[in-house]
């Protein structure tokens, strides 16, 4: 193998490993194709006591950090299905809610 093959191949080499690397640490950090930030740590904990006791139980699925219409957003799935957007304020105080009810069309019907 010729010296400026090799110096090619390493250069290929290289440059699947950084994209490797770049993909492996923005999927760490949550930020992957948009802006949102999952709520981590002790907020994390405190977020989803709030919003289960707010919807009387259920599984936190997803959350976000300065969600566009509050501090946090914690998406709770209830057992019979339904997504609940709970929207909390920074001293994890419920400020509102949007209730996603997804037919079996597809189609959204949210509530505020």
């Amino acid at each position: 193998m010729t010296n400026g093959r090799k110096k090619l191949l390493g250069l290929i080499a290289g440059l699947a490993v950084l994209a490797a690397v770049g993909g492996g640490a923005a999927y760490a950090t949550g930020v992957v194709d948009d802006d949102e930030r999952p709520i981590t740590g002790s907020a994390l904990e405190r977020a989803s006591a709030a919003a289960l006791a707010h919807t009387g139980g259920g599984r936190v699925t997803e959350t976000e950090v300065d969600d566009e219409d509050s501090k946090y957003e914690v998406e709770v799935t209830l057992a019979d299905g339904r997504q609940i957007d709970v929207q909390l304020d920074a001293d994890f105080n419920v400020v509102g809610e949007k209730v996603d009810d997804e037919g079996e069309d597809g189609d959204d019907d949210g509530k505020e």
